[in-house]
């Protein structure tokens, strides 16, 4: 694959930081992602840049921060399925963004994988199938859940914070929410959602673009049901990766790369890792 790569040195002429940021759109726009290249960022330079990228950054409750705007990837060592970001939350970043500090001598390729390809894979039974909405649901800890909404809700930014009025006034601004609250704290919640869409910066084509392929490290499995009460199966969703699976490339990382993805597009995931000594971080929110 030809990599949509932005180098440092395409811009000694002196190209502007807003100059660059609309080159990244334009990337994004037409391929759903870009690489930078030969920048040699810091960690202040890639928190910055996510902070200009989105109008509102967001964050998954179950990773440590890195900076305000940052955290640090930690899921195992084994692969993982393509999804897009926070897929399976109320409010699902635009933008995710990815920071080699230091990339891994062999394996840890993060793989791409556009979903307008994707779709345009099915048979008509299968797109008339995932046309449908999609419910997923699952249990969380009081801790996580709490997290979440934290960082969501504008009245508060602490989980000792949370009462059930900022539960319910979350549910009314996100609409597709229903809860279960146990007596232990955890909280089963339900998400309906459209499993196929078309991209938040204007791609005409509809992409199969969701979690169902993806990673549960930090939670619970989810469970996923299509408007039709049938449920997504795990053969089911093998065929679709087998499918995924042949549009689907690998980034190599190099130090100091980092990776700009449209996550209402682009699916990503990550071959097993062989080397342990790396540092990747991520930045994500809304546009």
């Amino acid at each position: 694959m030809d990599y949509n790569i932005l180098r440092q040195r395409d811009f000694a002429g002196g190209l502007s930081d807003e100059a660059l940021q609309i080159r990244i759109r334009d990337d994004l726009a037409r391929d759903g992602w870009t690489l930078l290249r030969g920048f040699q960022p810091g960690m202040t330079e890639f928190s910055g840049l996510v902070d200009r990228l989105c109008r509102r950054v967001t964050f998954d409750p179950a990773r440590a921060h890195s900076t305000e705007k940052t955290q640090m990837v930690d899921a195992g060592l084994g692969p993982i399925g393509l999804h897009i970001e926070n897929g399976n939350t109320p409010r699902c970043p635009d933008i995710v963004a990815f920071y080699a500090e230091r990339a891994a001598f062999e394996g840890s390729q993060t793989t791409i994988c556009d979903g307008v390809q994707v779709w345009d894979r099915f048979d008509p039974a299968r797109k008339a199938r995932w046309s449908q909405k999609m419910t997923v649901e699952r249990t969380l800890p009081e801790l996580l859940w709490k997290r979440y909404l934290a960082n969501e809700h504008p009245a508060i930014s602490r989980p000792e914070e949370v009462t059930m009025q900022h539960v319910l006034d979350f549910q009314q601004a996100v609409p597709g929410q229903g809860f279960d609250l146990h007596p232990d704290g955890s909280l089963t919640y339900r998400l309906t959602l459209d499993p196929v869409r078309p991209s938040v910066f204007g791609e005409q084509s509809l992409g199969f673009a969701n979690a169902v392929l993806g990673p549960s490290h930090n939670y619970e499995p989810p469970r996923y049901h299509l408007a039709d009460g049938s449920e997504v199966t795990p053969d089911e969703v093998e065929e679709i990766r087998a499918i995924a699976e042949s549009v689907t490339h690998e980034i190599n990382w190099q130090d100091g790369d980092i990776a700009i993805l449209d996550n209402t597009r682009i699916m990503h995931g990550r071959r097993a890792i062989a080397d342990a000594n790396r540092n990747l971080f991520i930045g994500m929110g809304l546009i």
